[in-house]
Order: C-alpha cells, then sequence, then structure tokens
C-alpha cells in the first residue's frame, strides 16, 4: 500500500494527496530512514522554490501550506531559511504568514531569527498595528540574552502605542522577558504599573497576568486600579476575566476585614434581661462593633455575580471560588445553582466541579441540599465522576434523606463497575457512621452483601463492618461469628485479615470459635499473603495471653512458622511477640504488660471525606485538584483583624479650573457636607466639543456632559464610599445618553412651545415662596434639620458664598478615568427664554462652551450612611427590617426612588418566604418590590433594593412585608430631600432658569430636579448686610418648594 501511496504522490506533486501519502509512509517508518517512503524532501524542495518565487501570490499559498502544516503538528522547522528571507515582505498577508511562522520556531533557530533582528526593528514602526504586534511577538521569542536591552526597550513604546492591541502583546512580552532575564524585574514592574492604568479592556486581562508573574506582592499597584479593574471586568475577554478575577481574590483578603464575622455585632437581649445596669453595661463594652461592609468589598461581589452566567465553565468556577473566600456566607448560596449547570459540560469540566463542591459541600451542606438529585450517578458517567458524585452524596447526607439515598445506593451496589461497588460500600459505611439513626440498618444491610457472589463487594463489606463494629464491638457477637465462617470462602487479602483481626479483638466475646479460627489459619500459614500472616501471629498472640490452655502449643507452632518466613517484616513481628508472650530467663520488664500492650483499648477509626483537609488550598486551582502545593501558587492570607486604610483606592483627579476667592477670605471647602453644591457647575460644558454644528451642538454637549459626570463620579469616589446599590456600567451610560440625546431634539420644539409658561410659573413661585430675614450670630456653622438629618447636610459659610465663576478659566477634564463609574447621567435640553438682542449678548460672555445649554444629574456629594426603622424585631416575630435611601439612580425606573432594605433574622430558627404583597399606595404612586427571598438563616442578614415612584409628593408607601406564617403592615415616607436629584449646570443657564432677580455678591446657589417630573428646583441663599440671609426657591412644583423652604429656614436660624 505504501508503494502505491508514493506513486499517487509522484503523479499529483504534492496538495493534499502528497500529505495523505507522507502520513501513511510515516506508519511505517516514523524515524525517516527509509528515503524511499518519504515525500517530506519533494514536498518541501517544491515549498522553497514558492517562497524565493518573484510572484506574491506563489509567496502567501506558500506560507498557507506552511502555516497549515503546523496547526497540524508536523515539524516545517527546515523551512526557517527560506521563510525568514521573506520577512521583509511589502504583503501584509505574506508578511503575517511570516510572523505567524517566526513566532512558533524563532526559539529553536536562534541564530537565523538574530539575522532579522533590523527588520523587526522597523517593523516595529510600521503603520498597521498587527504588524507591530506580530513583530514584537517574535522578538519576544528569540530567547537570547544578548537581545534583552532592546527587547525592553521594544516592550516600553509598545507599551505607549496608540492600538490596544499592541499594548496587549506588550504585556504578553512582560512574562517573556522575565522568564528571559529576572533581573530585570525593576524596569518591567514601572511597565505593568503604567499598562496598570490603561483604560481598554482588551489589555486589562494581560497585565494583570504579567502582573502575576512578574510581581504578585506588590499590592499597591493593584490599590489605584481596584475599581477601574472592577468595573472593566464584565467587559473583559473570558480568559482575562479569570485572572482578574483569581488576583481581586487574593487582594479582598488583605484589604477587607472578614465578612464572616458579621454575626459577632447581632445583640442578644434574651440572655441579658435578669442581668444588673453594671452586668449590662460591661457587655456593652465589649461587644464587637456590628460589622459593615466595605465599599469597594461590596462592588466586587456585585460586579462579578453576572458573570455566573457565563458561557466559560472558568469564569464561573473564578466566580464560584470568589464568593466562596470574600462573600458573606449567607450570600455564597448564589454559586450553588451555577455550578450545579456546569455539569452538563463534557467529563473534564465535570470532574474539577465536583472536586470544588466536594470540598464546599463539607462546611456548608445547605448551599447543595436543593440540588441532591443533579448529583445522582449516571450509567454512563466514568468512574472518576461517580466516586466524586458519591463523595458529595455523602456529604450532603442527613436525617431527613438518608433513607432516599440508602436506596439509591443499593442500585449502586449491584454495578458493573466493580471499583465504582467498592466505594459505595465505603459510602454506607460513612452515612452509618455519622447518622446514628441509620447505623444498624446500614450494618443489616452490610452482612446480608457478604453473601453477594462478588468477591469484591464481600471483601470491601468485610471491612467496613470492621470498622463500623470498631465503635460499638459489644452489641455485635453474632456478626463476629457469621464472618468467621466467611474465612473459608474468602480469598482477598484485606478481608481476611480485617476478619481475623476483629476476632483476637474480641476473643473474649467468643472464646469457642476463636481457637478453631486460629486452628485453621495455621493449617494455611505458609500460603497467605504478607498481611494476613501478621495477624494471624497477632491473633495467637492474643489467644495465648487469655486462652493459653487451648492455644499455647498452637501459637508456639505459628511462632516458629513465623521464625522461618522469608518476608523480614514477618521475622521480626515473630520475634517481637516470643520474647513479650513466652515467659523465659531473658524476658524484660514488658513481659509483665503484654496482655495490657495487645489487648488495649483500640480507638475507633474516624470515617472521614478525602477532602476534608483540601479547604487551605483555593478553590479553583492545580493545587486544590492535586491536593498538594503546585509550583507557582499563591496562597490566600487571612483576613486582617483591621482594615487597611481604605483610602488608599481613591484616585485624585486633577482640576484645572482656578476658583477664585475674595481677599482676607480663606478658602475652606469641604466637599462632603454641601448640599446640591455647585461644584458641578465647574465640569459643565467645557469639555463640550465644537466638531459639530449649531444643530448637533446638543447631542455633543451630552455626550461631553457624560465624560463630565463621570469625572465626577472619580472625584466623589475619593470623598465619599460607594453606596452599596448596584451601579450601572460604562456601557449603560452611553446607551442612556445617545437614547437621551435622541429624545432631546424630538422634544425641543415643544420646549419652545412651554418656555414662556414656564418662566411665568417660575415667576409666581417665586413670589410664593418666603423671602427669610435671618438674624443670626454665625451663618457660618454647619446645621442639620430635624426632618432631613439623615438625608442632606446644608454647611453654609462665607467663604463658600464669596464664589464668582464669571473670571473662571475653561477647564479640560479628562475623559472617563474608569476608576469607578457613575450613575447614568441624565441631560435635559433647557428651553431658550425670549430675551432681548442685548442681554443675550451680555449673558453669551458668562458661557464656558461652544456647545449648547445643557443641564445633567450630578453625583450626591454626601449619602447619608443613617437608616430608618421598618419592622422592628419585636413587632416582625425575630425579623427585623430597616431602610436606607442610597442616593443612586433606580434600575428599576428613571421616575422611581431607590430604597435598600436590610433584613435581618434574630431569631434561631430559619425564616422562609419573607416577600411583599397587599400595597396600599396613593393614586399614581408605584413600586417595584424585589424578588422573594427563599429562606433567611439564623442571625444572617441579606440586603436587598426596591424601586419606589412617590410622584414628588411625601405621601406614605404601606404595604405587607410577609414571611410564610405572618404578615406585618409597614410604610415607607421620604424625607423631600429624597426627591430631589442634584444637577450640575452653569451660572448663565442658573439665572435664565431663575428669570429676573437681583443677584448679591455673596451668594451661593444650588440646583436640583425632582425625580418624578424632572422639574427643576432652584435655592439661592444670599447673604445681606449683619449675620442675615434671604432664601428663595424657584420651582414649578410649589408644593415641595414650600415643604422644603420649611424645613431649610429652622435650619440656617441655628446660630
Amino acid at each position: 500500500m505504501s508503494s502505491n501511496s508514493f506513486a499517487y504522490n509522484e503523479q499529483s506533486g504534492g496538495g493534499e494527496a502528497t500529505e495523505l501519502g507522507q502520513e501513511a509512509t510515516s506508519t511505517i517508518s516514523p524515524s525517516g530512514a527509509f528515503g524511499l517512503f518519504s515525500s517530506d524532501l519533494k514536498k518541501n524542495e517544491d515549498l522553497k522554490q514558492m517562497l524565493e518565487s518573484n510572484k506574491d501570490s506563489a509567496k502567501l499559498d506558500a506560507m498557507k501550506r506552511i502555516v497549515g502544516m503546523i496547526a497540524k503538528g508536523k515539524n516545517a522547522s527546515e523551512l526557517f531559511p527560506a521563510v525568514v528571507k521573506n520577512v521583509a515582505s511589502k504583503n501584509i498577508e505574506i508578511k503575517k504568514l511570516v510572523y505567524v511562522y517566526l513566532v512558533r520556531y524563532a526559539e529553536e533557530q536562534q541564530d537565523l531569527a538574530l539575522l532579522s533582528i533590523s527588520t523587526f526593528q522597523r517593523a516595529l514602526k510600521d503603520p498597521n498595528q498587527l504588524i507591530r504586534a506580530s513583530a514584537l511577538r517574535v522578538l519576544s521569542s528569540i530567547r537570547v540574552p544578548i537581545i534583552v536591552p532592546i527587547m525592553m526597550l521594544a516592550i516600553k513604546e509598545a507599551a505607549a502605542d496608540l492600538s490596544p492591541y499592541v499594548r496587549k502583546n506588550a504585556a504578553h512580552a512582560i512574562q517573556k522577558l522575565y522568564s528571559l532575564d529576572p533581573e530585570q524585574k525593576e524596569m518591567l514592574i514601572e511597565v505593568i504599573e503604567k499598562l496598570l492604568k490603561d483604560k481598554s479592556i482588551l489589555v486589562a486581562g494581560s497585565v494583570v497576568m504579567a502582573f502575576e508573574e512578574v510581581c504578585p506582592d506588590r499590592i499597591d499597584l493593584i490599590h489605584k486600579n481596584y475599581r477601574k479593574l472592577c468595573n472593566l471586568l464584565v467587559d473583559v475577554e473570558e480568559w482575562g476575566q479569570v485572572v482578574i478575577i483569581h488576583m481581586l481574590t487574593r487582594y479582598a483578603r488583605t484589604q477587607f476585614v472578614s465578612p464572616w464575622r458579621e454575626d459577632d455585632g447581632l445583640e442578644d437581649n434574651e440572655k441579658s434581661f435578669y442581668d444588673s445596669d453594671d452586668e449590662q453595661k460591661e457587655k456593652t463594652d465589649k461587644r464587637k462593633k456590628p460589622y459593615t461592609m466595605d465599599p469597594d468589598h461590596r462592588l466586587l461581589i456585585r460586579n462579578t455575580k453576572p458573570l455566573l452566567q457565563s458561557r466559560n465553565a472558568a469564569v464561573v468556577m473564578a466566580v464560584a471560588q470568589l464568593y466562596w473566600h470574600i462573600s458573606p456566607k449567607s450570600e455564597a448560596g448564589i454559586i450553588s445553582k451555577s455550578l450545579v449547570r456546569l455539569l452538563r459540560s463534557n467529563r473534564e469540566v465535570q470532574y474539577i466541579v465536583l472536586q470544588n463542591i466536594a470540598t464546599m459541600s463539607i462546611q456548608r451542606k445547605g448551599m447543595f441540599e436543593p440540588y441532591l438529585k443533579s448529583f445522582y450517578v449516571r450509567s454512563t458517567d466514568p468512574t472518576m465522576i461517580k466516586t466524586l458524585k458519591l463523595e458529595i452524596l455523602t456529604n450532603l447526607a442527613n436525617e431527613a434523606n438518608i433513607s432516599t439515598l440508602l436506596r439509591e445506593f443499593q442500585t449502586y451496589v449491584k454495578s458493573q463497575d466493580k471499583q465504582f461497588a467498592a466505594a459505595t460500600i465505603q459510602t454506607i459505611g460513612r452515612c452509618a457512621a455519622n447518622i446514628s439513626e441509620v447505623t444498624d440498618t446500614c450494618l443489616s444491610g452490610l452482612v446480608c452483601l457478604l453473601s453477594n457472589r462478588d468477591e469484591i463487594v464481600v471483601a470491601e463489606s468485610v471491612v467496613v463492618i470492621k470498622k463500623l463494629l470498631q465503635m460499638q464491638p459489644a452489641q455485635h457477637g453474632e456478626i463476629i461469628k457469621h464472618m468467621a465462617k466467611l474465612l473459608d470462602s474468602i480469598t482477598v487479602p484485606v478481608a481476611r485479615a480485617s476478619i481475623l483481626w476483629l476476632i483476637g479483638e474480641n476473643c473474649e466475646r467468643v472464646p469457642k470459635i476463636a481457637p478453631d479460627v486460629l486452628r485453621k489459619m495455621a493449617k494455611s500459614f505458609t500460603s497467605e499473603d504478607d498481611l494476613v500472616k501478621l495477624q494471624i501471629l497477632n491473633l495467637g498472640a492474643k489467644l495465648y495471653l487469655t486462652n493459653s490452655k487451648q492455644t499455647k502449643l498452637l501459637t508456639q507452632y505459628i511462632l516458629n512458622l513465623g521464625k522461618y518466613d522469608q518476608n523480614y517484616d514477618i521475622r521480626d513481628r515473630t520475634r517481637f511477640i516470643r520474647q513479650l508472650i513466652v515467659p523465659n530467663e531473658k524476658s524484660g520488664a514488658l513481659s509483665k504488660y503484654a496482655k495490657k500492650i495487645f489487648l488495649a483499648q483500640k480507638p475507633a477509626p474516624l470515617l472521614e471525606s478525602p477532602f476534608k483537609d483540601r479547604d487551605h488550598f483555593q478553590l479553583g486551582t492545580l493545587s486544590h485538584t492535586l491536593n498538594a502545593k503546585a509550583a507557582g501558587y499563591l496562597e490566600l492570607s487571612n483576613w486582617p483583624e483591621v482594615a487597611p486604610d481604605p483610602s488608599v483606592r481613591n484616585v485624585e483627579v486633577i482640576d484645572l479650573a482656578k476658583e477664585w476667592t475674595p481677599a482676607g477670605k480663606a478658602k475652606n471647602e469641604n466637599p462632603t457636607k454641601k448640599f446640591y453644591s455647585e461644584s458641578e457647575e465647574e465640569e459643565d460644558s467645557s469639555d463640550s466639543s465644537s466638531d459639530s454644528g449649531s444643530e448637533s451642538g446638543s447631542e455633543s454637549g451630552e455626550e461631553d456632559e457624560e465624560g463630565d459626570s463621570s469625572e465626577d463620579s472619580s472625584e466623589d469616589s475619593s470623598s465619599e464610599p460607594e453606596s452599596e446599590s448596584g451601579r450601572q456600567s460604562d456601557t449603560e451610560n452611553r446607551r442612556v445618553a445617545k437614547r437621551n440625546s435622541k429624545t432631546k431634539g424630538k422634544g425641543d420644539s415643544k420646549d419652545e412651545k412651554k418656555e414662556n409658561e414656564k418662566s411665568k410659573t417660575s415667576d409666581s413661585s417665586n413670589a410664593e415662596s418666603s423671602s427669610v430675614e435671618e438674624s443670626s450670630s454665625d451663618s457660618e456653622s454647619e446645621s442639620e434639620s430635624e426632618s432631613e438629618s439623615e438625608s442632606r447636610k446644608v454647611t453654609k459659610e462665607k467663604e463658600k458664598k464669596t464664589k464668582q465663576d464669571r473670571n473662571r478659566l475653561a477647564t479640560d477634564v479628562s475623559l472617563l478615568d474608569l476608576d469607578d463609574f457613575n450613575p447614568v447621567s441624565t441631560p435635559v435640553a433647557l428651553p431658550t427664554p425670549a430675551l432681548s438682542p442685548s442681554l443675550i449678548a451680555d449673558l453669551e460672555g458668562l458661557n464656558l462652551s461652544t456647545s449648547s445649554s445643557v443641564i445633567s444629574v450630578s453625583t450626591p456629594v454626601f449619602v447619608p450612611m443613617k437608616t430608618h426603622v421598618l419592622l422592628h424585631r419585636m413587632s416582625g416575630k425575630g425579623l427585623a427590617a430597616h431602610y436606607s435611601f442610597p442616593r443612586q439612580p433606580c434600575i428599576f425606573g428613571d421616575k422611581m426612588v431607590s430604597v435598600q432594605i436590610t433584613l435581618n433574622n434574630t431569631t434561631d430558627k430559619k425564616i422562609e418566604n419573607i416577600h411583599i404583597r397587599e400595597k396600599k399606595l396613593p393614586i399614581g404612586m408605584q413600586m417595584h418590590v424585589f424578588n422573594p427571598i427563599e429562606s433567611l438563616e439564623p442571625e444572617g442578614s441579606i440586603t436587598v433594593s426596591m424601586g419606589i415612584d412617590f410622584c414628588d409628593s411625601t405621601q406614605t408607601a404601606s404595604f405587607q412585608l410577609c414571611t410564610k406564617d405572618d404578615c406585618f403592615s409597614v410604610n415607607i415616607q421620604p424625607p423631600v430631600g429624597e426627591l430631589l436629584l442634584p444637577v450640575a449646570m452653569s451660572e448663565k443657564d442658573f439665572k435664565k432658569e431663575q428669570g429676573p432677580s437681583l443677584f448679591f455678591f455673596f451668594s451661593s446657589r444650588f440646583a436640583a430636579k425632582t425625580v418624578h417630573s424632572g422639574s427643576l428646583m432652584l435655592v439661592t441663599v444670599e447673604l445681606k448686610e449683619g449675620s442675615t440671609a434671604q432664601l428663595i426657591i424657584n420651582t414649578e412644583k410649589t408644593v415641595i418648594g414650600s415643604v422644603l423652604l420649611r424645613e431649610l429656614k429652622p435650619v440656617l436660624s441655628q446660630g
């Protein structure tokens, strides 16, 4: 057949037939010694001629065939000289394929590759990003120490490349260079630090991989990029997600306190009922502070949750291990469903997933109990999968499901897979040891298996019965007698040794059977296995000590046989036993204690899971799979007792706008204590582009506003903890901004029609709002409204009132820094008032941008941490509920106010089916409830989100909070401040919306809009002579305006 193949190859001259002929001959002569049957030479000559051709088409065809050979695993290294000549080809397609070839063989043919080093350096400047990236890959594949400086320079240049693909390859090259020359570590760390700041999702995964390889202990490099990595995680490619998640898991274990201590802070008033006041005070002092999760900790857990739906099993496994290692125990249960879903994958994935589930199920059975049937063994499963499923079923067994599992195990024992059947018997033994209610049932079932025809099943049953009887030997003399009879039929050494050990331990309980067993064993001693011989010697020694009349001669006979045995272990044991039990002149002091030594009470064996000691390895790692520390494994550190300073993760945003302060007035600004501050005005329209014309100016302004609001988010993240409510991703920001710009464009004409009505309404409401003369000795001091103490702090300082924006420089604000993303920016287009040309000209002088007027929602500067009681634990029969307003855009609707509800189970029993029903809402008000909570563990806590549309009113939203057994009527009433969203607008826009008014020199202005209708709320505080001030509120919503006026008035009047 091989000769036919050769003839056919000569006729065809190449192509697929050539390769087929080569494959056929390789089976006959794999070494290639017989040239007659090899067509490699002819085929390669053909390819060399094509590569030296003047036609690009021939070269391209040759390169495609060569790359195809590499893909099939064939050796194409001898073509290296012919291929490397084409590295300078002007044809981009040829050049790409040449670089693919060189990446594969540059390490093997280093000398030839070095000849083309200048070509690679020139290619690093090529206009095509693919060529630049490929050149860097080839350069980093030439593993010659002499070119390390060239590689280092190339990596630095590529790290600053405009193309994210090239920067990604620079991150890959860092790892290659580090393995070639570890002395370059410090310079490479500088490049890694630069690339970690990259905003591209293409680069993120690769640079984190380089970080893990080069400097995994440099946690300080991650601080400033932590929030950015968390927010980018959803968009990064899958294998990058795996690397980032594992790195962030290690980071979280070093930077946050343990969330597993959250139960320590719960009160226990019932126990202190009879305590005296002094004792109660001591307990209160000693009580730990309640656990509050760091917002950055919550950000990581929240942003990884969507990845549980990933199609990549490695990503799901990475998220699962993250939740297992760093999330509160009450929240870790969500990973069980995703892990069970992976059991539908191929057997390799099943094996890893089941190993991790086996480890988890030892500590937290409740996570996987609902999915018990998913771990039932299928007939098509390989043995390794069956064994792991048995392990998990054993871990999940309890009094409630053991009867079902035992029926399942009865079927498994009959399996044709003998290794699996033996593992099932061991599983039954573990269940019997762990659950005392079924011990007798399991024991009788195992005794029945002793009559099984299969010897392996019988042998395994004997071993398991021996362990069970060791736990309670006094009760089962009949079983020992039954097993003694099996010695004649059982041939498996382990089983025979187990029976002999049982008889020896219980020789006093079976005085008639034990000597006879020893007699039979003496006959077959020389033909027994070494393991059995050792147990025969032990049995003889025990009978000699307890029944020497019947067994003295028999024991001496066995000791004589053992004295001349071929195995030295048996000879040593024989000499030891003879000196110990047979009294003579040379007997030592131990002879007196021979009976205590041989018949001592043996501790019962512990039937434990083999996965019990694997939990110290990080789940999902190779070390966990092997149960041994693998090379390169990075251990998870223990939780710190005190969390490190969280401010290290704050990113400083440089603001180029300089604020003007009057002489003699010290600038004392505290951004965390502002009301709806005008600091957002600084960002307004500073980034607007003038590329578009007058018609598209509003859209470009809106897109720029998105960047501005994102910049504000970065600033806010450095001065306040993030709320634990969900934030929308950067992708959603862009989508919403575009949608709003379209909506705005359609509604411009309607806004123009309504402009006069709006001006009139504003004027009328201005007339209705009171001008309050306040006589206060110090209007600078900070004060808090009684009804709004948990929602806003209003700071009135003279220094802040002296700011002037009219001489401010235009600010170049950078694009979204991605350290922390901002809530969705909702631009609102302003109508242009009908003004005189001279007034328009005057106002245009105040505009800082060429784009049209845009008002955008900004991030709240202050978010209160105080919560309100929704349901007291006494009224809720142990269920306590608190609510707070996180001041974040509601994910359930633009017109809804976001409400966070924290549920606590203060009882010692599980509370099931927590849900909301019978909503009693005023007309027009709407509520989006949270999904029912299946169960809340004792002393457990969970936080859920709701959305309520209050229709711009402070009316109460009433509803029933129900459990499986009870319903409790509760209500939520919002402070007026929670019905408003802060907005950023310029001074020009503020004046335009407010209408004609007299502005004093010392004045502060605050702008907001209502959540439901989007109506503007303009607040002006004007400082007059002396220590009096005038408060003016302009709004269409007169009711809310009057309520706000009533609440602000006493605040400003406090001295």
